[in-house]
């Protein structure tokens, strides 16, 4: 089973701009991905166990202690401008 994937309307909506050489080629590349998932989904997983990971994990996180923080000048030495205790940033707005 074969799905055609519309590489043209998939790079418009990720705002890409495709030349007909690219296209072709993300064409024959996204209709390989699929086949392959295609190819996993027909498999028979039906003795096999859900997992998160493929190893067992245990909980890796560090008991929350308050420890004291470097002074706040250090972080503020490496800003590029400052406005009283705060970072100063330019403003990014993007049009959409």
């Amino acid at each position: 089973m074969s799905h055609k994937i519309d590489v043209a309307y998939v790079a418009g909506l990720a705002r890409l701009e495709l030349t007909p050489d690219e296209e072709h080629t993300f064409q024959q590349q996204l209709e390989m991905i699929v086949g392959y998932v295609e190819k996993i989904a027909g498999l028979d997983v039906s003795g096999i166990e859900p997992t998160l990971h493929g190893q067992a994990r245990v909980n890796v996180f560090r008991e929350d202690v308050v420890v004291p923080s470097l002074p706040r000048e250090c972080f503020l030495a490496n800003a590029p401008e400052r406005a009283g205790f705060d970072f100063k940033l330019p403003k990014i707005v993007e049009d959409a």
